[in-house]
């Protein structure tokens, strides 16, 4: 198929570009209101060409079908501290008018086999293009930062083996996963100790801060 992937792929880019300032947006309207926010970060990615072809082949995907049969081309990871702050984030998702919620893919009360965990929310989400409206598929992921350290080294060794990792490694990832978890329940049975700590010492609380977060993009802040 002779596709301009440039001109496929710009709404998606606009997309997560859109869709990362909406979502930063609930992070900086707590903190403006003096709360803790249940959103660490948010980050945001397009699948490049390569890889959309890639996995449609390994999935046997019709490629000249695949903004269809293909739900993270675009795609979104919201991070939280806290097990408990990711029902949080998934009820302010669903109360949201700018985008329609298809699918949910609860890894977290049901993870995978590797020891994966991870929350899994997949969008329609309209672009407004110079040719009309265009509207996009997305999958936001939602994890504690422990379910992100964990998934990042293991999707970077899943390229290095191709997916078929050594017995071995593959009993030490599922051990390190149910220690990651084990963290994050560590960490929620002191949440109070931690969210008090916070209001107490919160950099963006600073005047001087605070009056630059209507502007300022997270990215543009030091932590």
């Amino acid at each position: 198929m002779n596709r301009d992937w440039e001109k496929f792929l710009d709404p998606y880019v606009q997309a997560v570009g859109e869709l990362k300032v909406k979502l930063r947006g609930i992070r900086k309207q707590y903190r403006k209101q003096g709360e803790i926010s249940p959103i660490e970060f948010v980050t945001g990615r397009v699948k490049p060409k390569e890889s959309i072809v890639k996995k449609s082949q390994l999935r046997g995907l019709n490629i000249e079908r695949v903004d269809e049969e293909m739900q993270d081309i675009a795609g979104l990871r919201i991070m939280v501290q806290f097990v408990e702050d990711i029902q949080t984030v998934i009820e302010l998702l669903r109360k949201r008018k700018d985008f329609k919620i298809i699918q949910e893919r609860d890894y977290i009360t049901n993870k995978k086999k590797s020891g994966y965990r991870s929350y899994h929310v997949v969008i329609e989400y309209p672009v407004q293009t110079v040719y009309g409206e265009k509207v996009i598929l997305a999958e936001i992921q939602i994890r504690t930062l422990a379910m992100n350290f964990w998934a990042t080294i293991e999707h970077s060794l899943n390229y290095k083996y191709n997916g078929e990792f050594p017995e071995e490694l593959k009993n030490r990832l599922a051990r390190t996963a149910e220690i990651a978890y084990m963290l994050d329940e560590e960490m929620s049975e002191i949440r109070e100790e931690i969210v008090e700590a916070q209001r107490i010492y919160d950099p963006y609380n600073k005047s001087e801060i605070r009056d630059a977060l209507g502007n300022a993009d997270d990215d543009d802040l030091l932590r």
